[in-house]
């Protein structure tokens, strides 16, 4: 089973919308510069280090990246059994989920920021990733100083992050050193996430969500502060309040992903930090990254197992979704069969219809559910028109 994985803050990068700005799903940061009046693509394209890790601009953008690519995997039809995102990745996890608009994440995502990073700058704080020990004496680390310091991630077997007051994560990063931490490391970070400290965020944080209509999402979505996965819609204003002061618990997630029989894990934005996460913990997990629309092209041909080589054998065909999409081969006028044969089960290479003179056919076998595209409808490439449920 394939699991859709979100990352957090830190793994932006400058640039990194340059491979994106040409691609139909690049709409979603229009769209989002028009909701938060901000000029999103300077952002995602020439913005430096500096102005791109201050965290109201590296929460967006992360976010936004996120959602573009998720967007564009989504256009091949490809689709995840459950979504779990990495701190700030939870909220891609919930709108690739269905749980949140994408509007209401946008406004969610740019509030959070600016509430973390008013909070960073009225409480001086920082963290540290402590490696090479366990999570119980981690712990032990911090509870040994008698100072503001608290365990914030538990991200793999023997790597966890640590933060609190600068004075008290030094003195925690000597000790665990002490009893065995082969590395502690400071991280270039302005506060201390996921520590007491960010309550004044989540107070404020808390008037936005309460403002926000959750729906069940379509799968389950993985939670930072149990590590549980959760389908309720009601559950999601408290864990998302929490999780801005609760330690996030991704080695557990991954560990009860596991449990539940995924197999295949993907990463949906920029970087490649959870697929080192998910490697050193899911021992013989197939673990992908998906961070450049080349990358696409290559989950597609991996999942499906085998390229298209005759007209026989469309491309596609094992994917391992319930749901598949079908997408336009080209950019034009979409013109649908006479008779639309909805309810009814097709095989591969079923004609649909015809964008100009371009055909339509289906490259997987399976019950058609409707049309996305209307007669007439001018599309892109790689536009969705119809959707199938699989019947095996």
């Amino acid at each position: 089973m394939i699991v859709f994985t979100y990352p957090g803050q830190g793994s932006q990068k400058m640039g990194m919308g340059k491979e994106w700005v040409d691609h139909p799903s690049w709409e979603l940061v229009i769209e989002a510069a028009e909701l938060t009046g901000r000029d999103l693509n300077s952002l995602l394209i020439r913005a430096d280090d500096a102005e791109l890790t201050q965290t109201r601009n590296a929460q967006l953008a992360t976010f936004l990246i996120s959602m573009v690519i998720f967007d564009a995997v989504q256009r091949t039809g490809i689709d995840a059994a459950a979504h779990a995102g990495h701190s700030l990745g939870e909220y891609s996890a919930l709108t690739a989920s269905g749980s949140l608009d994408f509007e209401d994440a946008v406004k969610l995502v740019a509030e959070r920021g600016e509430a973390m990073q008013v909070c960073a700058e009225i409480q001086d704080g920082t963290m540290a990733a402590i490696l090479g020990l366990d999570d119980d004496l981690a712990e032990s680390a911090c509870h040994r100083v008698d100072d503001d310091v608290w365990v914030a991630n538990f991200n793999a077997p023997g790597q966890v992050v640590i933060a609190g007051s600068p004075s008290g994560v030094e003195a925690a990063s000597v000790i665990a050193k002490e009893i065995g931490a082969k590395r502690a490391m400071r991280l270039p970070v302005s506060g201390a996430f996921h520590t007491p400290f960010m309550e004044p965020a989540k107070d404020r944080l808390r008037k936005a969500i309460d403002n926000v209509d959750f729906r069940s999402p379509d799968r389950p979505v993985y939670a930072n502060v149990d590590a549980l996965g959760h389908e309720a819609a009601d559950d999601w204003p408290a864990l998302l309040s929490s999780q801005l002061t609760s330690p996030v618990r991704w080695r557990q997630t991954l560990h009860q992903l596991e449990g539940a029989g995924f197999t295949t894990f993907i990463e949906i934005g920029p970087g490649a930090v959870l697929t080192g996460m998910a490697k050193r913990t899911v021992k013989g997990a197939t673990v992908l990254t998906v961070n450049s629309p080349n990358d696409v092209d290559s989950l597609l041909e991996h999942i499906s197992g085998q390229q298209t080589t005759t007209s026989e054998a469309f491309e596609g065909e094992h994917l391992f979704a319930t749901e598949r999409l079908v997408v336009s081969p080209c950019a034009g006028v979409f013109t649908p069969l006479d008779e639309e044969p909805l309810g009814k089960i097709i095989h591969p290479g079923f004609l649909l219809g015809h964008v100009n003179k371009t055909e339509v056919r289906s490259p997987f076998a399976g019950e058609l559910q409707g049309f996305l595209a209307v007669d007439g409808e001018r599309v892109t490439a790689s536009q969705p028109i119809a959707w199938l449920r699989t019947t095996q």
